[in-house]
């Protein structure tokens, strides 16, 4: 076992710690300026996308400056890989939380007190105990650390209360640098950080939110399983995960259940599950395995595996923030990734009745409302997808054309849809308001169903005026019409269409309606997207390191990109190093990686090389 960093002199040149810790050549975007400012003291807020680089900004810092780390992180499962990962980069790092047993929390405390550890991390209630807050203030701390910052925001997308209090540490530590980081929050979340946090006068660091490496896609729900099946066999490579995010606990189970049956290792996880059953679930996919996992938003923040290549939504997501986030989660080795978004008319319109509906006061409902029409926008986008959703964050595309989503790709047709607007309002209005979509295309259609004998809808002036257009075709106006406003579905009830007061300049010929030809079918990807080479699977070294990286986490207990990710076996396969000193030089191979395992990689690399 190599000696803990530590038992050395604390290193103060971040470079150095970059390099010889993590591996990494230099900082990337703003990771050295926000490390700098946080090594002469300073406080901020940082801005940055999931596979940012985030953590390097504190835990960099922390091993340069005097004294302990402190990191407040939401969830056990995110605070253990967190530390393991540390621990394998030679670094002296432990957790405090409710799930320790009692010998390995006072293990714990007892390092503390000894001045043993070099990062903790811990719960934002665990942290707040009168009694940990009294040991801490008996230390020399570096710097506190508050992960998934949006979290302490009533506006943000994952408010938790418990987080409100840590604004106790500026009160209580005010020498100490604190550094707010999140990947996602809007101009009103940022200002509430700040004065929840009293990081007023402290500066915000933004980061680039744009991901190239992840192709985004978006498509009307048709046939649900059947574009699923579509988008998973292009996205998936062999290697690596996915994770495919349903609206309800149900929709998870009976998600995972056909995956299953059509061959794929899936698994399922939402927050009614027994603890026990979730843990395993979480245990399985953080292990490093080629698992699906089929899950409602509950899944999210205590993900930190880099090679998940794709993440599907088969449900609306509430807001451009949330999306984001959960999209962030693939490709975070910088590799090339997939997102799918499959919605429906139903989609829009329960997001909207719920926002009316909830006990929120009418300020939260406006802002509520205006993320819901950005995301309605994204999704029904007829130009670039990428460029609306980094308007969200307040950045704009370099390029009009990103090549990254599947607008740019193929840009879809659009067509006058003023006229068939027109007649599906009027089969609305004429027919009662009492129906649903597919009654209202028997309607137009001009189709006999038991339906329409019933209430004589064949006697209607609008009976058959449809007939020019296919069912697809009709479908996609109406959810189209109910995305710009002009059409409500009464959810509460069995889904009839309802006409608004948008739909009236329709109908008087005083608005033009342009809509977009509907392509259900999932469009590929290009296979060369992404800001590195594809892992080089197949070739004979490469897949040897994986056995072996394979083999050596399942001997020390842990998920196999702590080992090594796939994006620096790939840099090892393409260079072939034939030293220590050459590979060292790989991306990844830190000091203390390299003194364990580079005999191993070496010989790999001598056999099949």
């Amino acid at each position: 076992m190599p000696d803990s960093l530590l038992a050395e002199p604390p290193l103060a040149d971040p470079e150095e710690v970059l390099h010889r810790v993590f591996g990494h050549a230099g900082f990337r975007g703003r990771q050295g300026e926000i490390v700098n400012h946080v090594l002469r003291g300073g406080s901020g807020l940082v801005l940055m996308p999931t596979g940012g680089g985030k953590s390097l900004c504190f835990q960099v810092p922390a091993l340069c400056r005097e004294g302990l780390g402190v990191v407040i992180s939401p969830l056990i499962a995110l605070m253990e890989d967190q530390v393991a990962a540390l621990r394998q980069q030679g670094v002296a790092a432990a957790a405090l939380h409710s799930d320790l047993d009692d010998e390995t929390a006072r293990a714990v405390r007892r390092d503390l007190a000894q001045g043993a550890l070099k990062l903790l991390y811990v719960s934002p209630e665990r942290l707040l105990l009168e009694g940990t807050l009294g040991r801490l203030a008996e230390q020399q701390l570096a710097l506190f650390a508050i992960d998934e910052a949006h979290c302490v925001s009533q506006w943000g997308h994952h408010f938790r209360p418990e987080y409100r209090g840590l604004s106790a540490l500026a009160e209580r530590f005010p020498r100490v640098p604190r550094l707010a980081l999140t990947a996602t929050a809007d101009q009103r979340t940022v200002e509430d950080i700040r004065a929840q946090l009293g990081l007023e006068e402290a500066p915000v660091f933004r980061g680039g939110f744009d991901r190239p490496n992840i192709f985004i896609s978006s498509a009307p729900r048709d046939s649900e399983r059947g574009q699923l099946r579509e988008f998973i066999k292009a996205a998936s490579d062999g290697s690596g995960a996915g994770i495919v995010y349903c609206g309800s606990r149900a929709k998870t189970e009976s998600t995972a259940e056909w995956l299953r049956a059509d061959g794929y290792d899936a698994l399922c996880f939402h927050a009614g599950m027994e603890p026990e059953a979730k843990r395993a679930s979480h245990r399985r996919f953080a292990r490093g395995d080629n698992v699906i996992m089929a899950a409602t938003i509950a899944f999210g923040m205590g993900i930190d595996r880099p090679d998940v290549r794709w993440v599907a939504h088969t449900d609306l997501p509430r807001s451009p923030e949330s999306w984001y986030q959960e999209i962030g989660r693939a490709g975070r080795d910088g590799l090339p990734a997939r997102a799918l978004l499959l919605y429906g008319a139903g989609d829009i319109a329960l997001a909207r009745h719920r926002i009316e509906e909830s006990p929120a006061a009418d300020e939260q409902k406006r802002i509520e409302r205006m993320r819901l029409d950005a995301m309605v926008s994204i999704a029904e986008a007829a130009t670039c997808r990428r460029r609306i959703l980094l308007r969200c964050f307040g950045e704009d595309a370099e390029a009009e054309n990103c090549g990254a989503c599947d607008v740019c790709r193929t840009p879809p047709r659009l067509w006058d849809g003023t006229v068939a607007a027109q007649k599906l309002l009027s089969a609305v209005l004429r027919t009662g308001r009492r129906f649903g979509v597919a009654h209202i295309v028997d309607v137009l259609r001009g189709r006999m169903t038991d339906k329409v004998a019933q209430f004589a809808h064949d006697k209607l002036p609008t009976y058959g005026v449809g007939k020019d257009l296919p069912d697809a075709t009709w479908r996609g106006v109406a959810r189209q019409l109910v995305a710009m406003g002009a059409l409500d579905v009464a959810v509460e009830n069995h889904g009839e269409l309802v006409p608004t007061d948008e739909a009236r300049p329709i109908l008087k010929g005083e608005q033009k309606v342009m809509l977009r030809e509907d392509v259900t079918a999932v469009r590929g990807a290009p296979k060369d997207r992404g800001t590195r080479a594809a892992v080089p699977s197949g070739d004979a070294l490469f897949e040897a390191l994986r056995a072996w990286r394979r083999a050596e986490a399942g001997r020390q207990g842990l998920p196999a990109y702590m080992i090594f990710s796939d994006a620096t076996l790939g840099a090892i396969t393409e260079a072939k190093p034939g030293d220590e000193g050459e590979l060292s030089a790989i991306p990844g191979v830190g000091r203390s990686k390299l003194e364990r395992y580079a005999d191993d990689v070496l010989r790999l690399v001598a056999e099949h090389g």
